[in-house]
């Protein structure tokens, strides 16, 4: 039977490996891919493992071509291919920028909480030493929200933050919580207006009391014990504070309660009323509009209830000097709305939940840092009640985180 010869369409020929001959170095050239007119004449040769073979068929082999350009080197049979190095280069790049990016998110982070926390501490500084001369809780109010517009607006003229496309059906479920934050802003500056700063955080820190009772109210989310037996220091503790408080009396104190209850309905309208994703928008742009609605909605209030008393007349009239409040009143504006848009800034990176254990802690910086500043009289049974609310605030915030997890799961 004659032989049968192999023939290819492409002209590009692959050159197996086969041993060299005596005297030559020992070793294999590598595979080498050589492209020509046409293919070298094929040899007979003895059997080989690269050889192609059929079994009816001889043996054929290819020998390399010595003509090449391309230079023949050893192929080091224990290295790795370079590809294999570079997928490793590039697992390890991808995990060490994976914990670059963490560790920039957490230091951003941490930033914003001790901003969140600083321009708070400045806030009730400045507010408390405006309050104390100038008595006129709605007109301050008021003061720190036409800060607050009038740095909305600016923000928006030149694009530092994207302005919103507001519809009347919008406007129309945002105004109830526009409402209720006007409210709980004006109820906080009247408490402070009347009582030491760190009574009337210590009164604040039943707000969860109040979160609890309305969700249950206006909701139908119903408390578990754990969150039950959580209230029971935070009422207590307060109660215990406020009867051994020297400041203590009854209009800063239904000021501070107020002042939580219209809180707490805020967050829980939120819940209640924007809940059809197409009308949902960011914490921040929401605060914003909030912001310049409950602007106008206190003017007139302020303008019937007090007159128009921030002016350098009046105030120079009351034996006020003029620079000074003008000053500390802006700069309790510009904290108050520095601290709220961190706030929602921090929201935006967090859960609620993780949120909640910050502002915790925010209360006991605020407490603590007031203390010193106005050198505050404290009785060890009014530390003590004070200690205990703010702990019955921090289990509730781990009972709460506890829920959301068994929730998750």
């Amino acid at each position: 039977m004659q032989s049968a010869a192999f023939s290819f369409s492409s002209p590009c020929s692959i050159h197996y490996l086969r041993p060299r001959k005596s005297g030559s170095t020992a070793g294999f050239d590598p595979i080498r891919v050589s492209c020509s007119s046409s293919f070298p004449k094929p040899h007979d040769h003895s059997a080989s493992r690269h050889a192609v073979s059929v079994t009816s068929l001889p043996n054929r082999s290819w020998p390399l071509s010595s003509s090449s350009s391309l230079p023949l080197r050893a192929w080091n049979l224990d290295s790795k291919p370079d590809r294999f190095e570079v997928r490793a280069t590039a697992a390890e790049t991808a995990g060490e920028g994976d914990k670059s990016g963490s560790l920039k998110k957490t230091l951003e982070l941490g930033l914003l909480f001790g901003l969140w926390y600083l321009f708070n501490i400045y806030f009730n500084i400045y507010n408390k030493q405006v309050l104390k001369v100038y008595h006129f809780p709605v007109t301050v109010t008021v003061i720190q929200f036409a800060v607050g517009t009038v740095l909305v607006s600016l923000m928006w003229a030149f694009n530092l933050y994207k302005r919103p496309k507001i519809t009347g059906a919008q406007l129309a479920v945002i105004l109830p919580l526009a409402v209720v934050h006007t409210l709980g802003n004006l109820f906080t500056n009247m408490s402070l207006g009347k009582v030491a700063v760190s009574f009337t955080h210590t009164i604040k820190a039943m707000e969860p009391f109040f979160s609890v009772v309305l969700s249950a109210m206006f909701l139908g989310e119903l408390p578990t014990p754990w969150v039950v037996g959580s209230l029971v220091p935070i009422v207590g503790g307060v109660v215990l504070a406020s009867v051994t408080e020297a400041s203590f009396n009854w209009a800063g104190f239904w000021s501070a309660m107020a002042s939580n209850l219209t809180n707490q309905s805020r967050n829980v309208l939120s819940k209640k009323v924007m809940v059809k994703k197409e009308d949902s928008m960011d914490n921040i742009t929401l605060f914003s509009i909030i912001t310049i609605m409950s602007f106008f909605l206190l003017a007139p209030v302020a303008i019937f209830m007090e007159g128009i008393t921030f002016t350098p007349a009046y105030l120079q009239s009351a034996g006020l000097n003029v620079k000074e409040v003008a000053v500390r009143s802006l700069f309790a504006a510009l904290s108050f709305h520095a601290y709220q848009q961190v706030s929602y800034m921090i929201l935006q990176r967090v859960s609620p939940v993780t949120h909640s254990v910050g502002n915790c802690v925010k209360r006991v910086v605020v407490i603590v840092s007031s203390v010193i500043f106005f050198k505050t009289p404290v009785s060890p049974i009014n530390a003590l009640g004070t200690g205990v609310a703010l702990a019955g605030v921090f289990l509730y915030s781990r009972v709460k985180r506890i829920k959301a997890k068994a929730k998750a799961e």
